[in-house]
């Protein structure tokens, strides 16, 4: 963005003399160069030639005024930009792929989705309004694996976040301690204002590779904050039929098989305990509404501190205003003292 500006334009208000020179000059008049006995000799000798050059060169005085007034003011072009400084957040995201995710209990009549498809519809909306963290992604089921360290590019962020589904790793079981581990050696290292894991599952730890207790205590000691979310209903909930890796099966125009019902229950206790001990906070969803609350609830509870700074940078430009009214001063000078010179009184 370029501005132009003059910095002192006060200097402007001198030609507001102009007109009053111009017209005192008027009334005076110049001094007779040549004396005539006649009035008429006069007329007789410049009825040929008309010569206006005395008016030419006042023109190119006035102008070169104006032109120095001008340099005066300082006339500058301003290049400004801005800068944002943020004080950001360090976010992981960690989201259980189990098999169980794949319940049908969120759908609803104008969308028939998955858990797992409305929960990355929320963690979209949610990624897309804090740009100014690093925020990461740790999927996890029976193992956990990294789908994105943290990074502040949310648009390669929100491909891998699509590419998550069920059947990628074995559903199987639910390790919620290893998703913790994973999640905090992203984060203990790095500076920031504020370290947090938003771990949203809807089962319990049946792996007991890692309690997840005992992770949530390391977390503590690297001082990062947990909020848990157990998302889905419990009791019998509708599934889709899946093939043995755990994928969907859809039928030729892309609906989904119905598979029956299962069992649904979640670790809230667990879950409640590894919020508590790291400072953070657990939540119950049980529809897509709850859902984006809590995710909406978690942005405003974990604010960035941005600053707009603005910076301008000037060129000077009265250069070439003075060297103009010199210019027109230099040309006066020669042609009054050459071509045009004034003859002797």
């Amino acid at each position: 963005m370029s501005d132009f500006l003059f910095r002192d334009p006060e200097w402007f208000w001198l030609a507001l003399l102009l007109p009053l020179w111009i017209i005192l000059r008027g009334r005076r008049g110049k001094n007779a160069a040549l004396s005539f006995s006649s009035v008429a000799i006069a007329k007789d000798v410049t009825r040929g030639s008309r010569s206006r050059i005395g008016g030419f060169f006042f023109l190119m005085r006035l102008l070169a005024i104006l032109l120095l007034l001008t340099a005066l003011a300082r006339p500058q072009l301003g290049k400004g930009h801005s800068e944002v400084e943020s004080s950001g957040i360090d976010i992981v995201l960690a989201i259980d792929v189990s098999g169980s995710m794949n319940a049908l209990d969120f759908a609803s009549r104008e969308e028939l989705a998955t858990r797992l498809q409305i929960v990355k519809k929320t963690v979209k909306e949610f990624i897309e309004k804090r740009p100014n963290d690093r925020i990461g992604l740790v999927a996890f089921a029976k193992e956990s694996f990294l789908v994105s360290p943290l990074t502040l590019d949310h648009g390669w962020l929100l491909q891998n976040l699509e590419r998550i589904q069920t059947g990628l790793i074995d559903g199987t079981q639910t390790a919620i301690g290893p998703a913790i581990g994973m999640s905090v050696n992203r984060l203990r290292d790095l500076p920031a204002k504020s370290r947090i894991v938003i771990l949203l599952t809807d089962g319990e730890d049946n792996v007991q590779e890692i309690p997840p207790i005992a992770a949530a205590e390391a977390a503590e000691t690297f001082d990062v904050k947990i909020y848990t979310i157990a998302a889905g209903k419990s009791g019998r909930v509708p599934m889709p039929k899946t093939d043995r890796s755990g994928a969907i099966l859809r039928r030729s125009n892309g609906d989904m098989v119905f598979g029956g019902y299962m069992e649904s229950r979640v670790d809230e206790d667990t879950l409640n305990q590894i919020a508590e001990i790291t400072g953070g906070k657990f939540y119950r969803a049980t529809n897509p509404e709850e859902l984006r609350s809590i995710y909406d609830e978690i942005d405003q509870l974990e604010t960035t501190e941005v600053k707009l700074r603005h910076y301008s940078e000037f060129q000077e430009l009265f250069f070439w205003a003075l060297y103009a009214a010199l210019a027109l001063l230099g040309i006066e000078l020669l042609l009054v003292n050459t071509r045009f010179r004034p003859l002797p009184g």
